[in-house]
């Protein structure tokens, strides 16, 4: 392995670990933040239970989450000073936007909201829940708009004598139609993520018969709330295809094993390719689907890798254009697979509602559908960086040219196993509190904290 390889994993890993975090922050806030409000309408004993229930579980996630962002960012300079010099004026806008904005609006009015219960007249504490909500995702818009500059760069200027990238246009940066495609298909993801959860956690606490005031109308909004987030993530998957077919035909092609540009062209039901993993060996097509995929019509052209690999070479000089087709082509589909699934489990759930839910057997295996949309989310990130390759900013810096140039072997070999094991202590530790505390139940909840026998006791009821 070289320093580029090992810088990838290393990135890698805290991506992905930190976005294990961002859409059930996003998602649970929403949720919270209702129930507050509810609460305050009703002053009723079992909505404030819910408030208080829910509310630990996001603070536990939020805390934890915000630990792997921060490190997250620092790798720019550690890992990637190669990119950061050539982008950084235009990326490092609305990163610095994000964390003077809403970051610190997020983080103020969470201590509002955790501390002031009881001390600041309760309209502002019902306000503080919601300014957290909101401030969630608008700290999520600057890092996808960040990110969408990376996948279709917009306003920006070559300066030759610096050798850099430089921001022109500002506007275009935050009206970029890649970065809020990803903004709108995130955000109902992250309410698809929350609603599972709180499914997950309400079913295991139903199928024991306990708490039943409590649960059973969470179950039932989240059911419904996953049916709707479950029907949007499907379009706005959709429209994200569509733009993914304008601006990165590339990624598209790889998306669904398209070799040979074709008008129509055949959409591939399953492929299995070799090693490589871009040469196919056998596939199963079905004929004009792709293009109506790409075109909303059954005869608009797709091009294949194949044809692009040769214009990129002219283009850009030799290389490898073609993206590992078996990691985009596969995580697509268990990234889509899961989320029909999803739509099906929300509205079987919701359908289930007819009936008293303790009464179902099948409750007790429903905790399990927590796990769906992390499988999900985890594809689409997997597949959004991945198809990108070889570039780190789209057909604009390779990778391997935005590595840091001081970087030894032995260096990332430390860094990437520290990160590990400390994000491997800090899994540890959210599984372990995130499951006392939902397994200990609402009374609980109302404690500053809660002992492990506590749980233990819940857990064997």
């Amino acid at each position: 392995m070289d320093p580029t390889v090992l810088s990838r994993w290393q990135f890698g890993l805290t991506t992905v670990y930190h976005f294990l975090f961002v859409p059930l922050t996003l998602g649970l806030g929403w949720f919270v933040a209702y129930l507050q409000s509810r609460y305050y309408r009703t002053r009723d004993e079992d909505d404030h239970k819910r408030v208080k229930f829910w509310g630990k579980l996001f603070l536990i996630n939020f805390a934890i989450g915000v630990v792997t962002g921060i490190v997250q960012e620092f790798q720019f300079g550690m890992n990637w000073s190669g990119y950061s010099r050539y982008v950084g004026d235009i990326f490092g806008a609305p990163l610095a936007i994000e964390a003077l904005m809403a970051f610190f609006l997020e983080s103020t009015f969470l201590g509002i909201w955790i501390f002031g219960e009881g001390r600041v007249p309760d309209k502002v504490h019902e306000a503080s829940i919601w300014v957290v909500a909101v401030a969630s995702n608008l700290s999520a818009l600057w890092i996808l708009l960040a990110n969408g500059w990376m996948q279709h760069p917009v306003g920006y200027v070559i300066n030759e004598a610096a050798g850099r990238a430089e921001l022109v246009d500002f506007f275009a940066l935050i009206t970029n139609s890649k970065g809020w495609i990803f903004f709108g298909h995130t955000i109902v993801a992250a309410l698809s993520t929350a609603s599972f959860f709180v499914l997950g956690i309400s079913a295991w606490h139903i199928a024991r018969r306990k708490h039943l005031s409590i649960f059973k109308p969470s179950f039932q909004v989240a059911a419904a709330a996953g049916l709707v987030a479950g029907i949007l993530v499907f379009f706005s998957g959709h429209t994200q295809g569509q733009e993914m077919y304008r601006i990165q035909p590339m990624k598209f092609a790889s998306v669904e094993a398209h070799w040979v540009t074709g008008e129509p062209a055949e959409y591939s039901l399953i492929t299995i390719g070799d090693l490589s993993g871009r040469r196919e060996v056998w596939s199963l097509r079905v004929p004009y689907v792709l293009s109506f995929l790409a075109c909303n019509n059954l005869d608009c052209e797709v091009r294949g890798v194949y044809a692009m690999q040769a214009e990129y070479e002219l283009r850009y000089g030799p290389g490898q254009y073609i993206p590992l087709m078996v990691v985009t082509y596969w995580t697509f589909r268990f990234m889509m697979t899961i989320g029909f699934g999803m739509i099906l489990l929300s509205a079987l759930f919701l359908h289930a509602l007819r009936k008293p839910l303790e009464n179902y057997r099948w409750m007790k295996w429903v905790p399990w559908v927590i796990v769906l949309p992390y499988i999900a989310n985890t594809s689409g990130w997997l597949l959004t960086e991945m198809g990108r390759q070889p570039w780190i900013v789209q057909e604009l810096l390779k990778v391997e040219q935005a590595v840091s140039p001081n970087l030894t072997v032995v260096d990332l070999w430390i860094s990437l196993i520290g990160f590990a094991l400390l994000y491997g202590a800090l899994a540890a530790a959210n599984f372990h509190l995130m499951r006392m505390y939902a397994l200990a139940g609402p009374e609980a909840a109302l404690q500053e904290s809660v002992e492990p026998s506590t749980a233990a006791i819940g857990a064997q009821n």
